[in-house]
């Protein structure tokens, strides 16, 4: 207190006014620090800390403004990811989800590139990559991916599918638009009816969907009879 005074005798009663002023704003300052960090970790898959659909179309449609030529975007899907929940339990469930989840934020980090995670065992990818050797390190990544890990004494093995669209393709389509595409791609890989690395036509882009998701999805038979 005395050197408050101190110092407002030194340079007049505006000064006090200032300091007294800074400490509610340093105090809010920081209440709105904490408050946006804990709405960006509520915005993150509990379970891999990846961010969620929402975050990622919206990264994707701020890099195609500046990055379509360059810009990839992944669909991932786990092969046999239900085996592993059934034989090893939730525990092995999800050590596999967290698994595929660690490998990809470590092969994003310093790359100009987004992992999330859509749900179950959906994730996706968004990518600058030269597209001379693109493929290649998609194929790379896809490998790295399917590495076996361990979960207590045991050794599981991963397998994921991969689907490509490439903006370049698609002139025009929005980030959703080419979700799609990479998710239709994905799935025509996981049935044998394309060979991997595959990439997404505008058909592809355009595919079926019943009540906005893709047909051959878990559940759709049912809603396109209810329809």
């Amino acid at each position: 207190m005395d050197s408050v005074l101190h110092t407002t005798g030194r340079f007049g009663p505006r000064t006090l006014l200032i300091t007294t002023a800074a400490v509610p704003l340093t105090g809010w300052a920081v209440h709105a620090l904490a408050l946006r960090k804990q709405i960006a970790n509520g915005r993150k898959d509990p379970l891999t800390g990846l961010l969620g659909r929402p975050e990622f179309l919206a990264h994707v449609q701020r890099h195609l403004r500046r990055y379509r030529r360059g810009l990839h975007v992944l669909m991932l899907d786990g092969v046999h990811f239900k085996t592993i929940n059934d034989t090893f339990g939730h525990a092995g469930g999800d050590a596999a989800i967290q698994t595929v989840g660690r490998r990809l934020a470590s092969w994003s980090a310093g790359r100009r590139a987004l992992a999330a995670r859509l749900g179950g065992d959906e994730f996706a990818l968004s990518v600058v990559l030269d597209p001379a050797t693109a493929l290649s390190e998609i194929t790379a990544l896809r490998e790295q991916l399917q590495q076996p890990f361990r979960v207590g004494q045991c050794t599981l093995h991963l397998g994921v599918t991969v689907g490509i669209a490439r903006a370049v393709d698609l002139p025009g389509e929005d980030a959703s638009r080419i979700l799609r595409g990479a998710d239709t791609a994905m799935y025509k890989v996981k049935k044998g009816t394309a060979g991997f690395p595959y990439c997404a036509t505008r058909a592809d882009a355009y595919s079926q969907t019943v009540n906005g998701r893709r047909v051959g999805r878990p559940g759709t038979h049912l809603l396109a009879g209810a329809a």
